[in-house]
């Protein structure tokens, strides 16, 4: 059984190779391939913690929806179904997503936590909710509701 995401990925590399399913196959390959770069990277010592597969991961889903809408906005259905099809592959490699009313009740508790009264603590609160949210929200989310919690 796999004990990290990398070798997650690789086992389900070979388990899409043989079912033959291309995009799956497709999507894996970069994720993997992501992978490699940042294990290799200078001062990574060889080694890729699931806390940065994850950040790399929710990156990569990113990627793949805004291309898929430059795709849509010039026309081009087939290609951002292909990214939007990939971007579900490697979406279900991350942690379940918060919902509005499961942020909004995390970010309160974090607020209560560091003592924040103003918007001038946002950056106080933003930088535990990253950590602590990592893969669980979007970046955009997250500064949204903290700037509306933090207004009231």
């Amino acid at each position: 059984m796999a004990d990290n995401l990398f070798d997650k990925v690789s086992e389900d590399i070979r388990s899409a190779m043989l079912a033959r399913d291309k995009v799956r196959l497709e999507a894996l390959r970069g994720v993997k391939k992501e992978f490699l770069e940042a294990k290799t990277a200078k001062g990574a010592g060889g080694e890729l913690p699931d806390a940065t597969a994850l950040k790399i991961l929710v990156k990569m889903v990113k990627q793949r929806k805004e291309s898929a809408q430059i795709y849509s906005d010039n026309n081009r259905p087939e290609l951002a179904e292909n990214e939007l099809a990939e971007a579900a592959v490697i979406e279900e490699y991350l942690p379940k997503q918060l919902t509005p009313e499961e942020l909004e009740a995390e970010l309160r508790a974090i607020i209560a936590e560091v003592g924040a009264e103003s918007p001038a603590h946002m950056g106080k609160v933003m930088g535990v909710a990253s950590k602590r949210l990592s893969g669980r929200a979007e970046g955009r989310a997250i500064n949204e509701c903290v700037k509306r919690l933090l207004n009231n």
